[in-house]
């Protein structure tokens, strides 16, 4: 696959899963009398990477997240000079589904960006229970640490063929479970990069820990997992789903 289609498979795969992640929260809170709740948007971000993982993971590796593409270049998974291309697909992605967001949630009477949102992460007094920034940074690091170990694991070659996707998906749903009280879950800068863009304020001005902790933590994880026992394999850096 070229770098221009796999670039889009990053493109579509990101903008589907910001966009059901953050549309099932932003709807969910619209709408409490349906009691979807934080479990219910946990399971909407797991789908979303379990499905997009069979969709375009023969394409592009379903990265769908700056952070895992950096902790597969930390694995040995992936080459240094594709990064930009899939970090920059990425960001597009989100940022488009969150605008699209904004647009249909607009359409709901009394709908207000500033008061509602657009499910974006921040710590604080912009954490769902108020958790400070040390909390945030930490609980950030150490999840996408372990999503990477999962998905370095669950993709080695010596790990049961086909199950990755579920592994992830499912790893990725805890990821949110445990953490949307206290950060409202990025492990991924470019799902936090799309609504904190539309939504501006606050949300902008803490953006910055919604990048490093996630890319410290991933790269990490990449690089304990290589450290552990590499895939011994060598093989195409985006072959199967996902990488």
């Amino acid at each position: 696959m070229t770098i221009v289609q796999r670039g889009i498979a990053e493109f579509l795969g990101t903008f589907w899963l910001v966009f059901g992640g953050c549309g099932s929260a932003v709807f969910a809170a619209a709408f409490p009398e349906l009691g979807i709740g934080f479990v219910g948007v946990s399971l909407a971000f797991g789908l979303t990477v379990l499905t997009m993982a069979y969709t375009v993971g023969h394409i592009s590796g379903c990265h769908l997240n700056p952070a895992v593409t950096v902790g597969l270049w930390a694995g040995g998974r992936f080459p240094a000079a594709d990064i930009p291309a899939y970090v920059v697909a990425q960001v597009l992605g989100a940022i488009a589904a969150a605008f699209t967001l904004y647009v249909i949630a607009s359409g709901a009477p009394g709908y207000d960006l500033a008061v509602n949102g657009l499910a974006a992460n921040g710590f604080g007094e912009h954490s769902p229970g108020k958790y400070a920034l040390e909390s945030g940074l930490l609980i950030e690091l150490l999840l996408t640490f372990f999503f990477l170990l999962v998905i370095m694991g669950s993709t080695d070659s010596r790990a049961p063929a086909g199950f990755a996707p579920i592994a992830i998906g499912l790893t990725l749903t805890l990821i949110h479970l445990i953490s949307i009280p206290i950060t409202n879950t990025s492990v991924n800068p470019a799902r936090s990069t799309g609504p904190a863009l539309i939504q501006g304020g606050w949300a902008l001005s803490q953006l910055w820990l919604f990048w490093v902790a996630p890319i410290i933590g991933a790269a990490l994880g990449g690089f304990v997992y290589k450290m552990l026992g590499a895939d011994a394999t060598k093989r195409p850096p985006v072959e199967g789903a996902p990488l």
